[in-house]
């Protein structure tokens, strides 16, 4: 009788080790879990919070020059000018604007680099720059090329009180370009069969499978020099008396910031700190250039990617 009660006694400590065993591994298993937990819950506020800093970092940097000290606020025109890219007209004119509605802006800096681009987005910059100095006559504004302004970006800087330059610095490029290829003997070697089908006579015009039409070809040479006068007219506007014209000034050269000066495509020998400090008289350079939103360029991206397929097809004049 005394041997079986020490059996079920010593069945019954057994079961309670295991139980109390068991009961620590799971107490263990909960206790790692709510860590992993935390950590990834940390994890993803810290990567939420990058995505808003990188998100608000446009607009905190502009309210910067917000605390009632004078600035010379600066605006890039810096890369490719096209809609899409960073250099477009919507991004500048909403640059240009802010600069002039925060009252601590003494002038404004276009820092211009880029080769050139859309004439279209280039026209939009140009004549908002225009309505800005007939609303603002005391308010200067000077474009400062670094290394390169050219075409697009030239007729953009031509509509700025003065343009300053590097002796090093390329300018000009007062021409329209529109380029494409031809794979019509190609084919032939490949014994490749065209099959078009158009509704319009000039439908496929310039198609790049098909032989060029005398017509179609002057067609094109006919708009392209329209846009070529509407960007010699815009120059003429900007720069008035100081361009010394000869047969070269729109023909499409680009030239040295030197040789720019003496042919009054340019006016002067400058950077965007001296002329901050010496013309406008406000040293202090607040970054007014607008970026797309991050979720704005994210989505743009996906949905151009179509519309680009499509426009590499398509030949459309370029300030080049």
């Amino acid at each position: 009788m005394e041997n079986q009660q020490n059996d079920s006694e010593k069945s019954a400590g057994w079961e309670r080790e295991v139980l109390e065993k068991v009961a620590l591994a799971a107490v263990t298993e909960q206790t790692r879990a709510r860590r992993w937990g935390v950590f990834f819950k940390s994890l993803t506020f810290g990567y939420l919070a990058i995505l808003l800093g990188v998100m608000l970092y446009p607009n905190m940097k502009k309210e910067m020059g917000g605390d009632g000290k004078d600035h010379t606020a600066v605006v890039d025109i810096v890369g490719v000018i096209a809609e899409g890219k960073d250099v477009n007209a919507e991004n500048v004119i909403k640059s240009l604007r802010a600069a002039v509605k925060d009252k601590n802006t003494k002038g404004i800096i276009l820092h211009s680099n880029s080769p050139g681009g859309s004439p279209v987005q280039s026209a939009y910059i140009y004549e908002e720059i225009r309505n800005i100095k007939k609303l603002n006559p005391k308010l200067p504004i000077y474009a400062v090329v670094s290394d390169i302004c050219a075409s697009g970006c030239y007729y953009i800087a031509s509509a700025a009180d003065k343009i300053f330059v590097s002796p090093a610095s390329l300018v000009g490029s007062i021409g329209v370009i529109m380029d494409g290829f031809g794979f019509v003997d190609t084919m032939k070697t490949l014994g490749v069969e065209r099959r078009l089908i158009t509704a319009g006579a000039h439908k496929a015009m310039l198609d790049p499978f098909s032989p060029p039409k005398p017509d179609e070809n002057q067609y094109m040479q006919t708009l392209i020099n329209q846009v070529h006068q509407q960007f010699i007219a815009a120059v003429k506007q900007g720069r008035g008396d100081r361009l010394k014209e000869t047969s070269d000034t729109f023909s499409g050269l680009v030239w040295t910031g030197e040789e720019g000066v003496k042919l009054g495509i340019a006016d002067a020998y400058g950077n965007d700190s001296s002329v901050a400090k010496d013309l406008i008289g406000a040293e202090r350079l607040v970054d007014f250039t607008e970026s797309e939103e991050f979720f704005d360029k994210l989505i743009g991206k996906m949905g151009a990617s179509f519309g680009h397929a499509i426009g590499s097809v398509l030949q459309t004049p370029v300030l080049r």
